[in-house]
């Protein structure tokens, strides 16, 4: 029959079963969820030793991996005691790696640990794991390091463990995610209009934006310690990774007077759309288009753009090559001339987990 579907109450000439297989089972269970422990690591620290299949030498070759349970190839697996694992000698002349895995075997119908044994080699590869459908299907918890001459064996984890499940909320995703557990991604559809569609994280340093989605979002850069504000002034910015913006703001003087500073103000900034990490100093860059020229500076003006080391900064700060003499290197800009259109932009750390 060239349609068939399961599992239902009864076999029928349209192509359902009733009946499923074993290589039927794993076909449509793989489409649950990837391989994983049962287990979600969710807090801070974990004592030695307390993880699902945690793996303590006996002494020589010889491990005890502890209970856990585990989804592997589509089915489930529990270990629900201790149990004792050897790993083979190694009398050559060159190192070896192994792995140990669970490995789910429709041959034998059922699932296993099993230790996997390499080759010996100058520079020695750890087996990869088999995932043939209807035959063996392995995830790997540990690569075992054999050295030459039957040394110490010794082992590094390689778990894959669950997650909470990703979720999506219309609206109030930040409030949401006081709910939800550590390591939960959410996303905020914003079905209300009211914010961004963004996607979020809940760390154990607390929630963060990790990107926005959709199209950039607006917001009115101001010129700080600045007499005046130019009569332009635009900019947008987005969440591109943790932490992480990008963002690029316009402030163009329409008229044919110049901006200068505020009082005895040494510089110009531009404010930034969320506060900038003051814990190490960060640079950007910009320009000033001053054609036609104004205020006896060039028709071009390269930008210096500095977040300093200190507090967490609202401003980037401005500087410019001494439009005189090279050798005075870089002064405060502090002058917007008359019909110029300053740009600045680029990517920096934010102070999401106000550190």
């Amino acid at each position: 029959m060239a349609e068939v579907s399961y599992p239902f109450n009864a076999s029928n000439a349209s192509g359902g079963q009733s009946q499923v297989q074993q290589t039927q089972w794993q076909s449509m269970s793989h489409m649950w969820g990837g391989d994983r422990i049962d287990f979600r690591a969710t807090a801070s620290t974990y004592v030695a030793g307390t993880l699902p299949f945690s793996l303590t030498s006996l002494g020589g070759r010889n491990f005890a991996i502890v209970a856990g349970s585990a989804w592997v190839g589509g089915f489930y697996y529990t270990l629900t005691s201790s149990i004792t694992l050897a790993i083979d000698p190694n009398l050559t002349a060159q190192a070896r790696k192994d792995t140990i895995v669970i490995r789910a075997d429709l041959t034998l119908g059922s699932v296993n640990i099993v230790v996997v044994k390499g080759q010996p080699s100058a520079s020695p590869v750890a087996p990869r794991p088999q995932r043939n459908p209807g035959g063996q299907w392995e995830m790997v918890l540990y690569e075992m390091t054999v050295p030459a001459n039957n040394g110490a064996v010794s082992a590094n984890g390689r778990f894959q463990y669950d997650m909470p499940t990703v979720f999506g909320s219309p609206w109030d995703l930040r409030e949401t995610m006081d709910y939800a557990e550590v390591g939960s991604f959410g996303y905020d559809m914003d079905s209300d209009g009211g914010d961004s569609q963004n996607e979020a994280f809940k760390s154990r340093d607390g929630y963060v934006i990790t990107r926005h989605l959709g199209k950039s979002r607006t917001y009115t850069p101001s010129l700080a310690q600045s007499a005046t504000q130019p009569a332009t002034r635009s900019g947008r910015w987005r969440w591109i990774a943790p932490n992480t913006v990008w963002f690029t703001a316009t402030l163009q003087n329409t008229v044919t007077s110049d901006i200068v500073r505020s009082g005895s103000n040494f510089q110009f900034g531009v404010s930034l759309p969320v506060p900038a990490n003051g814990k190490e100093a960060q640079i950007l860059t910009g320009y000033v288009n001053n054609n036609p020229p104004h205020a006896k500076l060039p028709n071009f003006i390269s930008l210096t753009v500095v977040l300093p080391k200190g507090n967490p900064n609202s401003n980037a700060f401005l500087w410019y090559p001494n439009p005189g003499t090279t050798a005075e290197g870089l002064d405060g800009f502090n002058i917007l001339p008359g019909l110029a259109t300053m740009t600045i932009s680029g990517v920096y750390e934010a102070n999401a987990f106000a550190e």
